[in-house]
């Protein structure tokens, strides 16, 4: 059952995302140039919130979205898009949630408690990583150390600004595109960059 606040929050998630879309958190980066990353996206893996390994090797062939996810947030709505994002393209999409609790304490659950909260109020069955820590420091997650760091991916040194900031990985694995977190994902931004095989 979601929280006094988090019911306010989804009431004015529209509203958030028409004030913030012209800001930074609107933004969109883009990979200069194909090259390969010089550390392989597919050699990567992580550890879903159920505690089970899962290598990313699985994921070649597909495009892969990432996203750091909160509950919390006033962009929390996303999960709702995220998960329509991945039913609309099916096997030519993974999505994988991140949850952190990086800003403003805005994911203070643990990942059993994310889990049914996600299931529950967005009906999320794309998987769910197990809680960590996004932005630029000793404890990132090594999947977010890939992401923000172009000696790694290729070109990106930009971390998560707030939750629900999303990266796309090609089929092939060079990171493709940033888009802010006031970048909803059913937006053509993003759905324009999703292609079918």
């Amino acid at each position: 059952m979601p929280t006094l606040r988090q019911r306010l929050l989804q009431g004015l998630y529209p509203l958030i995302m028409r004030l913030t879309r012209s800001s930074p958190r609107g933004r969109v980066l883009s990979s200069p140039q194909p090259l390969p990353a010089p550390v392989p996206f597919h050699q990567l893996s992580g550890t879903l919130n159920s505690g089970k390994p899962f290598s990313f090797e699985d994921l070649k062939g597909k495009q892969v979205l990432l996203v750091n996810t909160a509950s919390n947030c006033g962009y929390t709505g996303q999960y709702q898009e995220l998960q329509q994002l991945q039913e609309q393209f099916g096997e030519d999409l993974v999505v994988l949630g991140f949850p952190a609790n990086d800003f403003k304490e805005q994911e203070k659950a643990d990942d059993k408690a994310i889990e049914q909260f996600c299931q529950v109020n967005f009906g999320v069955s794309f998987p769910l990583m197990k809680k960590s820590v996004v932005v630029k420091n000793q404890q990132q997650n090594p999947v977010y150390q890939w992401l923000t760091d172009a000696a790694r991916n290729g070109w990106n040194e930009h971390a998560p600004e707030w939750n629900f900031a999303k990266y796309l990985v090609s089929p092939d694995g060079r990171l493709t595109h940033y888009f802010g977190p006031a970048v909803s994902p059913l937006s053509p931004e993003v759905t324009g960059r999703i292609r079918p095989r």
